[in-house]
């Protein structure tokens, strides 16, 4: 019999990393410990999932396991442990700096932690997981690792090559998430678009989406990050016309610029990238177009992210965001390019890029004032019920605020119909449908546009 623990995940990092989390606290729940997800109280046990992509990642995985290593000398009996990708890159010079922590695991041994922890680990329970999201929407994760050859990234470095799940495999996640509650179902990889390369000679993505649509009742189903070279254009076709998935499309594009373009390695050009924006909205009309953009990047003059604010302004995103380059070690662009762009310059041009978003964002925003939209309810606090729309993803995009005293009691993880009565850049402001919008409405805080 497994002593039981309490057991405290702090996850760090991407969705990705947040299923890794879910999977290793059921196996360890099975194993009879109590396990919680972002606990503020101090646990017998903490295990910190690190992540590793950028400069700001890094440093935020480890003063946490700093924090968690302060908190052990108060509580001498508390065990700290490190898994992820930090862990996975780094984890003799993190053992060598920090010997404090109980042990180090890489990204591929959640068996081993489970066994450290004097547990079993059961296959059988692969697809199962304990969410760590609000019950009504999960993350499906559909890939490992990644096998393009973007200069800028360490991803392959820490999480190897691309490697799907395989369909079957992915049917019965759905169904266990499906059984939980789950209404919203978030499909995540390194890269969607690649999804079933590595098993054929073509992506299985339409195949998989096809199986969740048709067989499983989740109301929404969401793609994210979906590399924009080679993206299965009838997956285009069956948005239009399905039932549950959004429509909604992240396309992280990183730059416009040719010159640019082909320095990152990213394979295709800016003529592509317009096409593609085009068949998009052709194919599917009032879809949401969601992006990341990188600026900073080795060599990058004022002419090429001159180019960068022209693409912006003509495309107009309805979701975007922006990063600075990150110098990671052992990448092309570090073994080959001298980050030239000073931090201060990077800074300026996201900022910049940011703040003709916001003014899209806005205007776009404005343009719901007055409509009706279905919203799912995530969260509420004393002054408001939180919700998203169709073109919003959990944690990143937009959200619609519902004050207390313009409704009844909503309930966390149902839909309503909101009619949209204000909005700023990032929020939207609703009561639910039938209710009087007559009324006035007290002590509302002003709804601004961004700042000129």
């Amino acid at each position: 019999m497994t002593k039981a623990k309490k057991v405290n995940i702090i996850t760090l990092g991407c969705s990705k990393n947040l299923v890794d989390s879910e999977l290793l606290a059921r196996q360890l729940s099975a194993n009879g410990h109590q396990v919680s997800h972002e606990e503020q109280e101090p646990r017998e046990v903490t295990i910190i999932n690190t992540c590793g992509f950028i400069n700001d990642a890094k440093q935020e995985s480890i003063e946490t396991i700093l924090e968690q290593i302060e908190v052990q000398k108060q509580h001498p009996n508390h065990q700290v442990y490190v898994m992820g990708c930090l862990s996975q890159r780094y984890r003799q010079e993190l053992a060598a700096e920090i010997p404090e922590v109980d042990g180090y695991f890489g990204v591929d041994q959640i068996p081993d932690i489970v066994e450290t922890l004097n547990g079993r680990f059961d296959q059988a329970l692969l697809c199962q997981r304990n969410l760590a999201t609000p019950a009504h929407y999960a993350y499906l994760k559909i890939a490992e690792g990644c096998d393009r050859k973007c200069s800028f990234c360490s991803i392959p470095l820490i999480r190897g090559k691309y490697k799907s799940k395989p369909v079957e495999e992915l049917q019965k996640e759905a169904a266990y998430l499906n059984r939980q509650g789950v209404q919203e179902l978030n499909l995540i990889a390194q890269d969607l678009t690649y999804y079933g390369r590595d098993l054929g000679n073509k992506s299985l993505l339409a195949e998989l989406l096809q199986r969740l649509d048709e067989r499983f009742p989740f109301e929404w189903i969401r793609l994210l990050y979906a590399y924009p070279l080679g993206f299965p254009t009838e997956v285009l076709e069956q948005m239009s016309q399905s039932r549950s998935l959004c429509k909604y499309l992240d396309l992280p594009l990183q730059h416009i610029s040719d010159r640019i373009l082909y320095k990152m390695r990213r394979g295709h050009r800016a003529k592509q990238t317009y096409d593609l924006i085009e068949l998009t909205r052709n194919k599917v009309p009032d879809i949401t177009l969601r992006t990341t953009l990188m600026v900073g990047y080795p060599g990058e003059d004022e002419r090429d992210f001159a180019r960068l604010m022209e693409f912006v302004r003509e495309v107009e995103f309805d979701r975007l965001g922006v990063f600075t380059y990150s110098e990671e070690e052992g990448t092309h662009a570090a073994r080959t390019e001298p980050d030239d762009v000073p931090e201060h310059i990077k800074r300026e041009r996201a900022d910049e890029l940011m703040g003709l978003q916001q003014e899209i964002a806005y205007r776009k925003n404005q343009e719901k004032v007055q409509q009706t939209h279905q919203v799912l309810i995530d969260r509420c606090d004393d002054r408001y019920y939180y919700g998203r729309t169709e073109s919003d993803a959990p944690e990143v995009d937009n959200e619609v605020l519902i004050d207390h005293k313009d409704c009844g009691d909503l309930q966390t993880g149902r839909f309503y119909q909101v009619q949209i009565t204000s909005a700023s850049a990032y929020e939207l402001y609703g009561v639910p449908e039938n209710i009087s919008l007559a009324k006035n409405r007290p002590g509302h805080d002003p709804i601004e546009g961004p700042a000129r």
